[in-house]
């Protein structure tokens, strides 16, 4: 009796399915497939190695005509993204010059402006107005393009550097929020003063070859490495970004004096540039200083993890996710130092 009851309940599912259309089970099967893959997209997303985007700008193109960004509806509402009141400070805050909070969380005031134009150097993508710093930073990038002649280099093009009043940008970067960074493009100073298109317009030369397993031959020349050099030996520097290949290059050029070696990096990026960071000013108490970098010349296995194929090409989903998350919003006042909100609110 048992063997019947389950011989008909079989053939009362096969009847059932046969009255199934053939184009629903296709289409069920395929919904299927695409759910699956899916899923499977969003987990190797997930596994994927995280990647700053301050790192991987490629120092896109300016405007000749940049717009005003309009007002904000509610800038006092406590949900309002910080990137967005202080991209709208056009002047730096007055007073005396002061880093508050650290490279990544805070502002800058009493900021200082490098010239647009100096005897050895240029500033690049004027539109973006970032050419601002603490005077230490200033006096540093003056410095360090002299130095930068005395070895051949006929003079700095300076990137990214902070808004009048620091802070998060609205594109960009997560750090340069106090003014003690710089991005250096990896070409020298053109013999001519640029034009406004030019600065706008032109690319850096990117160093790195198509492989990122090294420095490309054909763009990359020694005077480089003695152009980090020069501004790893300064005492006001504790970092420099560089790309892993960069560094690479460095590690065999860089001869028997390697103690500068420690401040230099590698990160995500920085095939166009390089990122100069200097250290607390004494006049800014409420600066928060990054830990010393690691002991030693960073040119051992922490360099070869950087070219692993999972850190070059990191997997990629066959699909985009079926939900990919809504983009993260920016960080409010209230992640930032207390001291920042009246910097970005004054006139």
């Amino acid at each position: 009796m048992p063997v019947v009851i389950r011989l008909s309940v079989i053939r009362l599912s096969v009847i059932r399915l046969s009255v199934i259309r053939p184009s629903v089970i296709r289409l069920s099967f395929v919904l299927s497939v695409v759910l699956l893959l899916g899923l499977v997209g969003a987990a190797a997303a997930q596994d994927a190695p995280a990647q700053d985007p301050d790192t991987l700008d490629p120092t896109p193109p300016g405007s000749l005509n940049p717009e005003p960004l309009p007002p904000l509806e509610h800038p006092e509402a406590p949900s309002t993204a910080a990137r967005d009141l202080f991209a709208r400070k056009a002047t730096p805050f007055p007073g005396p010059a002061r880093a508050i909070g650290g490279y990544s969380d805070g502002c800058l005031a009493g900021a200082a402006v490098l010239p647009i134009d100096g005897p050895s150097w240029q500033v690049m993508r004027l539109s973006r107005n970032r050419n601002w710093g603490h005077p230490d930073l200033v006096a540093f990038l003056k410095r360090f393009a002299d130095n930068a002649r005395k070895i051949g280099w006929n003079g700095l093009l300076v990137g990214d550097m902070s808004q009048p009043r620091g802070g998060p940008a609205i594109s960009g970067h997560a750090s340069h929020q106090i003014g003690l960074d710089a991005d250096i493009w990896f070409d020298p100073m053109p013999k001519h003063t640029q034009t406004r298109e030019e600065r706008e317009f032109n690319f850096p030369a990117d160093v790195v070859a198509k492989d990122q397993l090294d420095v490309d031959a054909k763009v990359w020349t020694r005077t480089r490495t003695e152009l980090i050099r020069t501004a790893a030996q300064d005492p006001a520097v504790t970092r420099i970004f560089v790309n892993a290949a960069i560094k690479k290059a460095m590690c065999r050029e860089a001869g028997s004096d390697r103690s500068w070696l420690a401040k230099v990096r590698p990160w995500y990026g920085h095939a166009e540039h390089f990122h100069v960071r200097i250290g607390c000013p004494a006049d800014s108490p409420q600066c928060k200083p990054q830990s010393p970098p690691p002991v030693g010349d960073g040119c051992g296995h922490g360099l070869d993890d950087w070219f692993k194929d999972s850190i070059l090409h990191p997997v990629q989903p066959l699909f985009p996710p079926l939900f990919p998350p809504p983009p993260k919003p920016g960080v409010t006042m209230a992640a930032l130092p207390a001291a920042c909100r009246q910097v970005v609110n004054a006139p």
